[in-house]
């Protein structure tokens, strides 16, 4: 007994909550090492400062033409960058590499994983498809740094081969996946969860400010939430399937009124990915004779610009709170030869989700209007109006 009263009283002693005049020539840990016994090393500074290694960080990303939100991250060491799109609706991290040599590749930054002293190849290959491009690519691991925080031993794809012509004008190098680790590619795990793993997160969660009109100012937050990007109250509904960013919508509202299109529930996915709100395809028909537009040759909907005060607000009802877009939201200017012309950013989608509900997919055109926060700890989403 006296033996370990006399250790716990060193390990006091180490901890600094016993203070008695110490042996200058000799420190209490050299003591203790003398007598076989090695205690783990503590940071004395996690006293003032108990969650050191938890944070949470605000990245101002890009806007290009409200289309794509990206921004910058680093990848190995030293550190090479790379502009990435930041992507809710997929899980995986990817980067154009030295791999590949098609014209997609060769117009973006590359990463030279023989330039990196952490990275580590894996050796299994993947395969990636989205709305508009794929690729193909080979897993390898290595330090990634977003925002300021510094992921260990994270999973990244390295494109081998990106076939077609989705991906040359992009402005971005690759993709960071921000939704559930079950739709993840070879069961790869994605960057948010690796934060969470090594309790890098002030909080579990993220949240969007997308900025509109072409203008700058877009914020990504991890581990916390920007008050000064949006007002009123946050408004937060459970997700209703942990694969994608997927939540219930209980109605669909033209000016105020009930639609019943969604009286037997629909679901929407929220993504970050995707630029239009996408809407089902046996809706989108009766979506457009209500707003008055026309399809044109090149099949997008198109209205009159000297009507847009007398087109509808349409509000989606979420856990019993309906959540408006005024015209202004889903119609984009467009010049061409001199000439002004309106276009109806909403398009059909064809996959039903997964209970047979109608599926809705709520893109960068409903998230410029409300600041969303990305709940991983109580799988929930909330939406307040953006500032």
């Amino acid at each position: 007994m006296k033996c370990l009263v006399a250790v716990l009283v060193c390990v006091a002693l180490v901890e600094g909550l016993v203070r008695i005049p110490l042996n200058k020539h000799k420190s209490m840990r050299e003591a203790l090492r003398e007598k076989g016994i090695e205690l783990p090393y503590h940071d004395p500074a996690l006293k003032y400062q108990p969650d050191e290694f938890s944070t949470s960080a605000n990245m101002y990303i890009n806007n290009y033409a409200d289309t794509t939100y990206y921004g910058a991250i680093s990848i190995g060491t030293p550190p090479q960058s790379f502009q990435v799109l930041f992507d809710t609706g997929s899980a995986n991290l990817w980067v154009d590499s030295i791999y590949c040599s098609t014209r997609a590749c060769n117009a973006h930054t590359k990463f030279n994983p023989r330039q990196s002293s952490t990275y580590s190849a894996i050796g299994k290959r993947f395969y990636l498809p989205y709305g508009a491009g794929s690729l193909y690519g080979t897993f390898g691991y290595d330090t990634v740094n977003v925002g300021g925080i510094e992921i260990n031993h994270q999973e990244i794809g390295l494109s081998t081969n990106e076939p077609g012509q989705n991906f040359v004008v992009a402005k971005f190098d690759g993709i960071l996946g921000l939704s559930y680790p079950s739709i993840s590619a070879g069961g790869e795990t994605p960057v948010m969860d690796n934060m969470i793993s090594q309790n890098l997160l002030s909080a579990n969660l993220f949240s969007f400010y997308l900025s509109r009109g072409g203008q700058q100012g877009s914020v990504l937050s991890f581990g916390g939430v920007d008050t000064s990007l949006y007002q009123g109250q946050i408004h937060w509904t459970p997700v209703t399937s942990e694969t994608y960013w997927q939540i219930g919508v209980q109605g669909f509202e033209i000016n105020g009124r009930e639609t019943g299109w969604c009286s037997q529930g629909c679901q929407s996915i929220v993504d970050t990915g995707t630029s239009t709100l996408t809407a089902p395809s046996q809706l989108i028909g009766h979506i457009m004779q209500v707003i008055g537009a026309q399809q044109s040759q090149y099949g997008m909907y198109m209205v009159d610009c000297s009507q847009l005060n007398n087109l509808p607000t349409l509000s989606f009802v979420v856990s019993g709170v309906a959540l408006p877009l005024p015209p202004s939201a889903y119609i984009t200017h467009r010049y061409q030869n001199g000439k002004q012309f309106c276009s109806v950013d909403i398009a059909p989608t064809y996959l039903p989700s997964r209970n047979g509900q109608l599926l809705w997919i709520f893109g960068d055109v409903f998230l410029r209007e409300y600041y969303s926060i990305y709940d991983r700890t109580n799988n929930r989403l909330g939406f307040a109006t953006a500032a």
